[in-house]
């Protein structure tokens, strides 16, 4: 049977790849203008040329001049063609070179050149039913994902994530036992020993790699005394008699999320409360077609699932699992109280108590 092909569809379709094409390139170029110190060097001078550029970063001129160019193509620069040079607008000095901006972005870019990195592993995984660890992934996965994420806890955790939790920051202020699971690199582990000097504070990792990172970064934060850091599964960290249990942004990547649970749960005070947070989500395929829901998926694809499936049980959640999917996860594992609290473009915050 012939089907009748739409001409105009067919090129939109072409120049759609083109123009994806470009920015999947571009996340290896933002990677590069990062490192390189392109974006920072624009921000301190202004208006540039490849060879000034070049000269302000010890770079090859050869390679500013392509990269320039690149950026103007896609908007990340703006090029005065009377004058030969290349300016950096002030909104995206904020979003390429201000760490403590909620709209930083190079980690979201380093992550996604990272996650990319191992596509040969995971189309083998796909074929298969396996899984890829995230201890098997580059560096650029860990270190981008502590930055893409915490200028949102910097931003939020403080001063509406916690005070929305019921009795959590009166606790804290008092001193309180706080446990946070798959705390990474640290950064909210820290962020909070630093507000609540009264408080001690437990994060835990499987990935031992991380867990060296947090130990230095809370020495170097001036937080050692109030914070410990060990390296554990979800369901085997230390402690019990918790006030708070925090996870942020990791229980779907678990591969038994609902074990992870009951550990929560048998690790809490009787009154303690679990702050869950995890990518923004709906419940319904329908509800996540948007640009944050295409960008989670595809971590989800690539990134999250495999991890989940090559760790025991595996149920491999999703990173767009939903709020009643994270809900019947908590359900199982013996918890009766759930809500939202908070939520930002990129996550949804939920308290959860026994």
């Amino acid at each position: 049977m012939t089907v009748a092909i739409d001409v105009d569809k067919l090129m939109g379709l072409v120049y759609k790849a083109v123009d994806e094409v470009g920015a999947t390139l571009n996340a290896a170029l933002v990677v590069m203008g990062d490192r390189l110190g392109y974006y920072q060097a624009l921000a301190d001078h202004g208006a540039s040329t490849p060879s000034e550029l070049a000269e302000r970063t010890s770079t090859d001129e050869h390679y500013t001049r392509e990269w320039l160019n690149a950026q103007a193509a896609g908007g990340y620069v703006e090029y005065d063609a009377s004058t030969g040079r290349y300016t950096l607008p002030p909104e995206q000095t904020v979003a390429l070179t201000d760490p403590s901006s909620p709209a930083y972005l190079p980690g979201f870019f380093q992550i996604a050149l990272g996650t990319v990195q191992h596509t040969t592993e995971t189309i083998e995984a796909a074929r298969n039913g396996a899984g890829v660890g995230w201890h098997e992934h580059t560096s650029d996965v860990h270190i981008g994902c502590e930055r893409f994420f915490r200028p949102s806890y910097n931003a939020n955790l403080l001063s509406s994530w916690l005070p929305a939790l019921e009795g959590v920051v009166d606790k804290l202020q008092r001193g309180a036992k706080v446990a946070d699971i798959g705390c990474g690199h640290g950064a909210s582990t820290i962020l909070m020993a630093e507000a609540f000097p009264q408080s001690t504070f437990v994060g835990s990792d499987y990935h031992a790699a991380s867990i060296e990172t947090a130990r230095q970064r809370a020495a170097d934060a001036g937080v050692g005394g109030s914070t410990s850091f060990e390296v554990a599964a979800s369901d085997r960290f230390s402690g019990s008699g918790y006030d708070l249990v925090t996870t942020f942004d990791a229980l779907h990547d678990m591969g038994d999320p609902v074990g992870a649970a009951r550990h929560v749960r048998e690790a809490l005070a009787p009154d303690g409360t679990w702050m869950l947070v995890e990518p923004m989500a709906g419940d319904h395929v329908e509800d996540n077609l948007n640009p944050v829901g295409r960008a989670y998926y595809g971590f989800s694809t690539l990134l999250c699932t495999p991890a989940s499936l090559s760790q025991p049980v595996g149920l491999a959640l999703g990173t767009q699992a939903g709020p009643a999917r994270i809900q019947d996860v908590t359900k199982a594992a013996g918890f009766t109280r759930f809500r939202t609290v908070a939520q930002t473009p990129f996550n949804l915050v939920f308290e959860v108590r026994p």
